[in-house]
């Protein structure tokens, strides 16, 4: 696919969603990935400087939805994770109440939930994540995806859901009150900060 050097790429949130959802991803999702690793959107000269596989998949992948062309360039997060995260999380939650977790319970950022209650979830999550482990080593590779906790029989809103992320080796969950609003350009900008960041957060030792 030829472009003009007029377009840019960038993801959306379902390719965000796509890219992000594996441990281990495959070639694709790298290169989709590789479009949060700059300061702005790529253009495909660049994107392929980074992922020389997205020539082959930048059609596929315009087709599915998960990238966009913009026809200028669009500056990436430029203040520090923990400036923004709250901000951004909150975005994605029906009732501006969320959390970002690390795989291993800790608490990273939260928006409208207090910290006990971030903890909880923080630690609820990390609990999850060993039970889709388990469950992937017995043959049943389903628990490792998003995940919803209901109170009414109806089964209409979730109280909260579990979103999985994996950036660059390291495992995340949003957990989002309410309704999940993921289709959203936040989700996206939530992933390129995180990559941007390098996802080195400050664990404090013992959690």
């Amino acid at each position: 696919m030829t472009t003009p050097a007029s377009e840019w790429f960038m993801l959306t949130p379902a390719g965000a969603l796509h890219a992000f959802a594996r441990a281990e991803p495959g070639e694709s999702e790298l290169a989709l990935q590789a479009l949060l690793t700059g300061d702005r959107a790529l253009d495909l000269a660049a994107w392929s400087e980074r992922a020389p596989q997205a020539p082959a998949v930048v059609a596929q992948a315009i087709q599915e939805g998960w990238v966009q062309v913009l026809h200028r360039p669009l500056q990436g997060p430029d203040a520090k994770l923990d400036d923004f995260l709250q901000h951004v999380i909150a975005s994605l939650s029906g009732e501006r109440r969320a959390v970002l977790a690390s795989e291993g319970g800790f608490c990273l950022g939260r928006s409208g939930i207090d910290q006990d209650e971030a903890d909880a979830l923080s630690a609820a999550a990390a609990d999850y994540s060993d039970f889709a482990a388990r469950q992937a080593r017995r043959g049943w590779s389903g628990a490792k995806g998003l995940v919803s906790f209901h109170v009414d029989a109806d089964f209409l809103l979730p109280t909260f859901s579990f979103v999985p992320l994996w950036v660059d080796g390291a495992g995340y969950w949003l957990i989002v009150a309410g309704e999940p609003l993921l289709n959203n350009p936040a989700l996206v900008e939530l992933l390129w900060g995180v990559k941007a960041a390098g996802t080195r957060f400050a664990v404090p030792a013992g959690l």
